[in-house]
């Protein structure tokens, strides 16, 4: 059947209407994705600075008390100085400090010796291994700081001087929110595009009003673009909103065009909703729909998708998996758009595997939405 531009026209005016009347649809569509945009601009962090840790003085040598202001003077530490390490185990056990740091009684004796280097020793808490990562790496910093402050005065005992300036591209203040924030709107959107989309049909069939629907000379194409077409412009609306907020409040930079963005944004939203209408048109129930939206559109794009954790250095049929996982892209095209700019060579290399999956949802719903009730 050929699309009537008149009965299409009438199911976009329902739909409207039926947003304007749920407050569920306008919790998820603005509410949601401000208090997510909220709770990952403030709570999400993986900048680890001010650790608390110990620092042993047993030598209170002059140099050894130059390389413990090394310590405390670190934004990246909050120091307890003590004399005897005993004493920390105790905050070491309670999870008080992440670790300490020890400058044992020799040090100034090796530092005395010819073309040696004095040893320190370092003590994380493995119970969180990226957090004793981060004490062993940062006590290095600071060790390595120390040696450079030393050097100006004295010849480091023959060691040669090398100055180090690094330099570092596409997230200068390394700050871990400017590419946590850009990945999160992938995952607001998946929400938004697959929750939204995933209760619409099944809300129909639940409420009685699908049988209606069927009896009418409505076409199977002209149902499903009637469903799409609001919540694609609502979900734009969204994902609008939570740029001008990344932006504009929390201070993101934006390098890319948002022309681009609007591109790849409605490239990702066609494949979220084309999951949530195939979702709903095979559950027929909200709760159940519900249900497989969050299990395989959140939690795969919460995991899967490089938002916070490393594709590579996932096992590597993981990596596979999350070659079919839509927000995989979305988050690698935002990242781009957001911190490097257009390029044009990756954008293309996600946009159309996003189209494809998307192609796919659809052909699904349009092959398994049928007008009768059995």
């Amino acid at each position: 059947m050929t699309l009537s531009k008149n009965r299409l026209l009438a199911l976009l005016q329902k739909e409207f209407y039926q947003i304007l009347r749920d407050p569920s649809t306008l919790l998820i569509s603005v509410v949601l994705p401000l208090l997510l945009l909220f709770l990952y601009g403030y709570g999400v962090s993986l900048d680890l600075d001010h650790l608390r840790i110990g620092l042993v003085m047993e030598d209170t040598a002059p140099d050894a008390e130059r390389l413990a202001k090394s310590f405390t003077n670190s934004p990246y530490f909050d120091v307890k100085i003590v004399r005897d390490r005993r004493e920390l185990y105790g905050d070491l056990m309670k999870g008080n400090i992440r670790g300490f740091v020890v400058i044992p009684s020799y040090f100034s004796d090796f530092r005395s010796r010819k073309n040696t280097i004095a040893p320190i020793q370092v003590i994380a808490d493995g119970s969180e291994t990226n957090t004793a990562n981060f004490v062993q790496y940062y006590a290095q910093g600071a060790y390595q700081d120390w040696l450079q402050q030393e050097a100006v005065g004295e010849d480091l005992r023959g060691l040669p001087h090398i100055q180090v300036q690094p330099r570092v591209w596409y997230n200068e203040p390394l700050e871990s929110r400017y590419f946590v924030l850009s990945g999160s709107l992938a995952i607001v959107m998946t929400l938004i595009g697959t929750l939204l989309t995933a209760l619409v049909v099944s809300r129909e069939w639940e409420r009685g009003t699908m049988e209606a629907m069927i009896s009418t000379p409505i076409g199977i194409g002209e149902m499903i673009l009637g469903k799409v077409i609001p919540y694609f412009i609502l979900g734009g609306i969204s994902m609008a909103i939570c740029v001008l907020v990344s932006v504009y409040f929390y201070g993101i930079p934006f390098r890319g065009s948002y022309w681009v963005l609007a591109l790849v944004s409605s490239a990702f939203l066609f494949c979220a909703m084309g999951l949530g209408l195939m979702i709903s048109t095979l559950s027929r129930q909200q709760a159940l729909s519900y249900q497989i939206a969050l299990f395989s559109g959140f939690l795969p794009a919460y995991i899967l998708s490089g938002f916070l954790f490393e594709i590579y250095s996932m096992p590597t049929w993981i990596q596979w998996i999350t070659f079919i996982i839509p927000a995989r892209y979305f988050v690698q095209s935002l990242q781009t758009l957001f911190l490097v700019g257009n390029v044009w060579s990756l954008i293309w290399a996600d946009i159309i595997p996003m189209l494809l999956i998307g192609v796919f949802f659809f052909f699904i719903t349009v092959h398994k939405t049928v007008k009768r009730l059995d």
